[in-house]
């Protein structure tokens, strides 16, 4: 009868604790570097609608892009890049809180609330908007926009209630 000592028993039982939880620790340190990532290209579209940055929007957003803005309107990536170009949004302030990124497979969805001052469409705008926009990765490996939807808050101090609570949990 062979006979395993103690010492290789626990050694053996490490080796496969490793095993088993090095893919965990890869996964996560990938989905924390993606969301980095997601997040780092979520501030540079923030960054080009303040600037003006029609290049940077144009790298930002994917071919098929479809954004449905704050009045309900639908608009491509070319009609986005328009209205950049033809200034008719053109933000002043556009301060970001309470933002969430979850990531499920090559697709991050990342929510926030904005708050705006600008024109659009010639109008003046300012207020709050829940916005979600959803990245792609691609097959090169690239982040871009697909997805992007505003909704307006209608009562801002309810909605400071409401944040106020997503932060105690």
């Amino acid at each position: 009868m062979y006979r395993v000592s103690p010492l290789r028993r626990v050694s053996a039982l490490l080796l496969a604790g490793l095993l088993v939880t090095q893919p965990l620790l890869a996964q996560k340190h990938g989905k924390r570097l993606a969301r980095e990532e997601v997040s780092t290209l979520d501030e540079q579209w923030r960054s080009a609608i303040l600037a003006d940055d029609i290049a940077a929007m144009d790298k930002l957003l994917s071919d098929d892009y479809l954004g449905i803005t704050g009045t309900g309107q639908a608009v491509t990536k070319l009609q986005q890049l328009d209205r950049m170009r033809s200034r008719s949004i053109a933000l002043t302030r556009f301060d970001v809180s309470d933002v969430k990124v979850k990531l499920v497979g090559a697709v991050a969805i990342v929510t926030s609330i904005a708050n705006i001052d600008g024109m659009m469409d010639a109008k003046p705008t300012h207020g709050s908007f829940r916005s979600t926009r959803v990245y792609q990765k691609l097959a090169n490996g690239a982040w871009k926009l697909t997805n992007f939807e505003a909704t307006r808050v209608h009562n801002p101090r309810g909605q400071a209630a409401i944040e106020a609570a997503s932060q105690v949990r």
